[in-house]
């Protein structure tokens, strides 16, 4: 902003210089969509690292193809993924706790995290601990996770969660459903349906053995509480009763001066009352000490008196013409139990249909989860191996339009049936879109849930690896094929092509698997689904295409700040200058074709690409040109025979 020069002097003055740094987005994040046995559902979760998949989606399972898909992913150089849970019918372990002996007395309903029979490995400890207060309405919650070790039938705990002072009251800061939904990874509490749904056990009266205590020798008399489960105080009863005192009419009156006296007449409140705690201001031969809240989820008075001398007369209040002592009221806290299970768990089953992976675009479940994050490159769905045909090919065409819409690239793979014959009728009736890419044949590998004898996997996740191996190593335009794009973890495949075979496949944009003895299993192919020879398409390539992609991500990611910027020579002006900085520094990086800027890339921005109707439209033209690298797909050698050296 200009300066206002009021005074002589020295006036400092920053001039903008028009420079906003475009940052490359990621290339490989990896969205993997299907079954596992355990984890949220129908939420995508980001994962850095295998042990990030075992602790949140319980490792590998024999049911679970993305569990393996992912397993090869990060063996193959993947860094950065999402996970989709998909499971139909899961149930999730859970166990009531009660604050009562009623079967109607039910506090809290512990439920696993997540969905699956792994919650029956939990157990919960609920205790009280100790506290200042003999008897107040807070508690502890202990959950461990306890699997058995090899073939012990000893449970050894695994993982172990502890939450103290949790309180039954909701306006607590230690409200226990509040606490332990937002930090546990393990189980989420759940409120009884109509726990407070009245206030008979508002209040709480005296209680104690009456027999336990000597008769003090002053007249001063010391009662403790908790007010709605939360603030802790202290009355102290001046009075000239004798002892143990037994007139009612007057302890109520030593209580509600203890109450002024300690400015709690608004939180606080005392009453004569009957045996069963109801008021009764004039018979009433008992005292109720009561919240007055209106609120009955939290109205209560919970009191507690400390054995010694200066306490004990106050255990013989109410105890008048022979009375009975009062009864404590429940605090609704659960009772204590020590390592008691989880049970009900249920894992469900694999998609079985095109819905059950799709899931619902308004609901965001199924793949449409993946509306809620912000940036995926690769999407990973072997799951559709499982189904039939026209289901798997079903849930191929809606995946394939979902990540045109996310700027991502989908990677296909075949089902397990289809063989060299029959593989190219199949590729043509399942997908011919440029951001999506097939691979064929499936791969060998050892099972580690099988004794680790030899099974065939579905590519993708290997494949989706590499690709994240091949952007690190040489980026997104490096074709990820090649004698670099080792296989790691197969063990051979599942079919054995040859030259004339790959040559077969190959023009119909078919990618092959190939084994050579020197490279062991790579990737030997790098078209994308229009990358048929007749297609004569321009998006022939995958590194073509994901390049693209990844410009477009990033331009547009880039160029946010230009909306709203006044429409004329300045703006554009400072377009042409980001955007040719950042064209130049991959450039520079070796990801265009030309010996020099000008033959590998443009950025346009100026009177000819917005026109005065454009500006008036509010519109601003944008043209960004580029030379894109085009793998070097056939290697050909030219050989001649020289006739001799002939003079002339």
């Amino acid at each position: 902003m200009p300066v206002n020069p009021t005074y002589p002097g020295v006036y400092i003055e920053e001039i903008a210089s028009g420079v906003r740094t475009i940052t490359g987005v990621a290339t490989s994040i990896t969205a993997f969509v299907g079954y596992t046995p355990r984890g949220t559902l129908n939420k995508a979760v980001r994962i850095f690292n295998f042990g990030d998949f075992e602790r949140g989606f319980g490792g590998l399972h024999p049911d679970s193809e993305i569990s393996y898909s992912i397993q090869q992913f990060f063996l193959n150089g993947g860094t950065d993924a999402y996970v989709v849970r998909v499971a139909q019918g899961a149930i999730a372990a859970s166990k009531i706790l009660q604050y009562g002996s009623a079967d109607n007395e039910k506090a809290l309903i512990v439920n696993a995290a997540s969905k699956g029979k792994w919650g029956e490995d939990l157990f919960v400890t609920v205790d009280y601990g100790t506290s200042p207060l003999t008897l107040t309405s807070t508690f502890n919650l202990t959950v461990t996770r306890q699997v058995q070790q090899g073939n012990s039938p000893t449970l050894v705990p695994v993982e172990t969660e502890k939450f103290l002072n949790l309180s039954m009251n909701s306006k607590s800061a230690k409200y226990a459903v509040d606490v332990v939904n937002s930090s546990s990874k393990l189980i989420q509490l759940e409120v009884v349906p109509g726990l407070f749904s009245g206030d008979s056990d508002r209040g709480f009266s005296l209680s104690g053995d009456l027999s336990t205590f000597p008769t003090l020798t002053d007249k001063q008399i010391k009662i403790s509480g908790v007010i709605d489960g939360e603030d802790i105080f202290t009355l102290i009863l001046n009075t000239q009763l004798s002892f143990p005192p037994t007139d009612i009419s007057q302890l109520v009156t030593a209580i509600n001066n203890a109450i002024t006296a300690a400015n709690l007449t608004s939180r606080l409140e005392v009453s004569r009352a009957n045996a069963e705690g109801a008021e009764d201001a004039s018979a009433g031969n008992f005292i109720k000490l009561a919240s007055t809240s209106t609120n009955a989820e939290i109205a209560s008075v919970e009191v507690t008196i400390a054995p010694d001398n200066d306490a004990s007369p106050a255990l013989k209040l109410g105890r008048d013409n022979g009375g009975k002592e009062f009864q404590a009221a429940r605090t609704r806290r659960p009772l204590e139990v020590a390592n008691t299970r989880l049970t009900g768990g249920a894992d469900g089953r694999p998609p079985q249909s095109a819905n059950d992976i799709l899931g619902g675009f308004d609901a965001k479940t199924g793949i449409y989860a993946l509306r809620d994050v912000d940036l995926f490159n690769l999407l990973v769905i072997p799951e559709t191996t499982k189904l039939s045909e026209s289901a798997g090919k079903a849930v191929i065409a809606e995946a394939v339009k979902f990540c045109a819409d996310h700027r991502a690239f989908y990677i296909i793979d075949p089902p397990p049936t289809k063989g060299f014959t029959d593989i190219g009728d199949w590729a043509v009736g399942a997908s011919k879109d440029k951001n999506a890419a097939v691979f064929f044949p499936r791969i060998l590998a050892a099972d580690p849930k099988k004794d680790f004898r030899l099974r065939d996997f579905p590519a993708s996740g290997a494949i989706a690896g590499i690709f994240s191996r091949t952007d690190s190593d040489r980026g997104v335009w490096k074709a990820p094929a090649g004698i670099e794009a080792t296989v790691r973890g197969a063990q051979g495949l599942t079919y054995t092509l040859t030259d004339p075979e790959n040559g077969v496949l190959n023009p119909l944009g078919i990618n092959c698997l190939r084994t050579f003895p020197a490279y062991g299993t790579i990737v030997w192919g790098a078209r994308t689904r229009q990358g048929a020879d007749q297609d004569a398409s321009e998006w022939k390539y995958i590194p073509v295409r994901r390049l693209a992609l990844f410009l477009e991500e990033s331009l547009y990611r880039g160029t946010q700040w230009v909306v709203f910027e006044p429409n004329d020579e300045p703006l554009w002006a400072q377009i042409r200058l980001n955007l040719g900085a950042f064209m130049n520094n991959l450039f520079r990086q070796g990801a265009f074709q030309g010996k020099s800027p000008k033959e590998a890339y443009f950025v346009k921005c100026d009177s000819e690409t917005t026109t005065q109707n454009d500006i008036n439209l509010g519109i601003v033209n944008i043209v960004v040109g580029y030379a894109p690298l085009k793998p070097a797909e056939f290697v050909i050698l030219k050989f001649q025979q020289m006739a001799g050296q002939i003079a002339v």
